[in-house]
């Protein structure tokens, strides 16, 4: 990526008030994410003077949220193991110490919630803590 480049992009979404919700960075490409497309035909051709860009519509926002995630050892292998066979088009964790947000297609969002719930939540016993009336 060339100096200035990040600033080049987030400008053309500030000067058409497009704001970005998750942002993903290598050494050669930058995905975001945004809901407000009502101006991504002018963003476009002007992201286009200076870069290759596609775009993959019908994507969801996946947001897992949790206490010490970061510095927790595991999680992030346990949410890759339960979406294992959910293609993952995008993952954002930054300084956050609460959540990491992933981007699927928008029709396997209901499953992988259900297989997030499996991993992270069925496995716990639940407790009765109340005793029936008359003892036992």
């Amino acid at each position: 990526m060339a100096y200035g480049f990040l600033e080049s992009i987030f400008s053309v979404f500030n000067k058409y008030e497009t704001p970005v919700d998750l942002v993903s960075t290598s050494e050669v490409a930058v995905s975001l994410t945004i809901d407000n497309t009502s101006t991504l035909d002018k963003i476009v051709a002007e992201l286009s003077t200076f870069a290759e860009v596609s775009i993959l519509e019908k994507q969801g926002i996946l947001c897992i949220v949790g206490d010490q995630m970061r510095s927790t050892a595991g999680v992030a292998d346990q949410i890759f193991h339960a979406l294992r066979e959910i293609n993952l088009v995008m993952i954002s964790q930054g300084a956050s110490e609460i959540n990491m947000s992933i981007v699927i297609e928008e029709s396997q969002i209901d499953e992988a919630v259900r297989r997030l719930h499996k991993q992270f939540f069925e496995h716990i016993p639940s407790l009765d803590l109340f005793e029936p009336v008359g003892g036992k």
